[in-house]
C-alpha cells in the first residue's frame, strides 16, 4: 500500500479496513454482522457514556442475541447500579425485563448480557447481589 501525500486512495483505504476486520460487515456469532448491527451497538454504547460502559463481549452478546436495550432500559441499568452501589454491591447481577446483565459496580461496566433463553435454568455465580430493575 503506497501513500502520497499522507493520503490513500479510497481503494486502498477499502482494503486496509477491509484487512483489519472493520469493514461494514464482521464476523460475529458465526454470523456476518450488518452494518446497521454495527451501528446499533455504537449507538448503544454512546447512549450509555460516560456513567455506563459496555464492555466488549457485552456489545457482542447484545448484538449477536439480537437484543433490544434500548434508553429506557439503560436508565434501569444506571439506576440499579446506584442502588446496588449504595449497599456495597461490587458484582452485580441486573434483571430488566427478559433481560440479565451482569455489571462491575466499581468501573459501571457492564460485562455480559442474556436474553430469556439464556436465563432459564442458568446460575449465576460470583455475583455479590441482584438488583430487578
Amino acid at each position: 500500500m503506497k501513500v502520497e501525500n499522507n493520503f490513500l486512495s479510497i481503494n486502498e483505504a477499502a482494503e486496509k479496513l477491509l484487512r483489519n476486520g472493520t469493514s461494514d460487515k464482521t464476523k460475529q456469532g458465526g454470523r456476518e454482522a450488518s452494518f446497521a448491527d454495527i451501528l446499533s451497538a455504537k449507538e448503544l454504547e454512546r447512549a450509555a457514556m460516560p456513567d455506563l460502559r459496555f464492555s466488549k463481549h457485552a456489545m457482542q452478546r447484545i448484538t449477536d442475541r439480537n437484543m433490544d436495550v434500548d434508553d429506557a432500559a439503560i436508565k434501569r441499568l444506571r439506576e440499579a447500579t446506584e442502588r446496588a452501589e449504595s449497599k456495597g454491591i461490587n458484582d452485580l447481577l441486573v434483571m430488566v425485563d427478559d433481560m440479565a446483565f451482569i455489571m462491575n459496580t466499581g468501573s459501571r461496566t457492564v460485562v455480559t448480557a442474556m436474553n430469556a433463553e439464556e436465563t432459564k435454568d442458568n446460575v449465576f455465580s460470583n455475583i455479590d447481589g441482584a438488583v430487578i430493575a
